[in-house]
């Protein structure tokens, strides 16, 4: 019996796509948040990238759980620091170490990362250090980063400081990134930040679909603030970060909920440890 070529060229492409599933079907990408700012993306081709990597806060479920959370990280392609802070470098030296991850950040936190920190030297180079208002296309992935202004200071602390001699070094400028991912969704992490009007600018060179901000007050905007940050980015989804985690941070997202909802943007307030999952830029239920 023959097919006719009405029957046969459908079949064919049929097999073509179950040969080869992630053509044109699928381009998933994760978002893990393991508490205070440490996030976790993973993009459709499988590069990993964490951004502010205190994975031993005391709010991420693995450390309640009394267990280490570097021992679930095998595979780290790229670790992206806002600003010099020990709650926001974290554990990146050590998961740099163990996985070979290059290091994104300002050029100055970065050089002394490596020198004071031990960051190696040769994944924290001028390759991928930037600048506020850069864009950088990270070879080889699908991947484009750009590191956006934010109202903060920057300073990492010298181990090394004898008596009398300086203990906090300068840490370049404190900065957020936008993450742009092909056929994924393109993510704002703020950093550590006061609400500026400028954050109107993001949305307008970015128009980002996720937006993570601090509502942790004190040492960055309140939910309040956070708030009105949330209607200047438009983000389609924002997720509140950054709180809970030290005594003077004891806020909850309910107060920015509240807030964000009555400007009719959608607040997803994730618990540590869960995650996001994306099929193209939309967010799956």
């Amino acid at each position: 019996m023959k097919l006719s070529k009405r029957i046969v060229a459908p079949i064919f492409f049929l097999l073509i796509l179950s040969t080869y599933p992630a053509i044109g079907l699928c381009s998933q990408t994760t978002v893990k948040w393991h508490g205070h700012a440490a996030v976790e993306i993973v993009s459709p081709s499988g590069t990993v990238l964490m951004i502010d990597p205190w994975l031993r806060n005391p709010t991420n479920p693995t450390v309640l759980a009394g267990n280490d959370p570097l021992d679930e990280i095998t595979n780290l392609d790229f670790i992206l620091v806002t600003h010099g802070h020990f709650d926001h470098i974290g554990d990146a030296v050590e998961l740099a170490q163990k996985t070979g991850a290059v290091l994104i950040t300002n050029y100055d936190l970065g050089q002394n990362m490596a020198t004071m920190l031990g960051y190696p030297p040769s994944q924290a180079s001028l390759l991928s250090l930037m600048g506020t208002g850069g864009e950088l296309h990270l070879d080889g992935t699908d991947i484009t980063v750009a590191m956006t202004p934010a109202v903060h200071t920057s300073s990492i602390t010298n181990p090394y400081a004898q008596m009398n001699e300086p203990v906090v070094e300068y840490g370049g400028s404190a900065a957020g990134f936008v993450v742009m991912i092909e056929d994924g969704p393109t993510i704002y992490h703020a950093g550590d930040t006061a609400y500026f009007s400028d954050m109107k600018l993001i949305k307008k060179t970015y128009n980002p679909d996720l937006s993570m901000l601090p509502i942790g007050g004190q040492f960055t905007m309140g939910p309040i603030s956070a708030a009105k940050a949330a209607e200047m980015v438009k983000a389609q989804y924002t997720v509140p970060i950054h709180y809970g985690s030290f005594p003077m941070l004891e806020q909850t997202p309910d107060v920015f909920v509240e807030a964000v909802n009555k400007d009719n943007i959608l607040s997803l307030p994730i618990a540590p440890g869960e995650t996001l999952t994306f099929n193209d830029n939309i967010l799956q239920e």
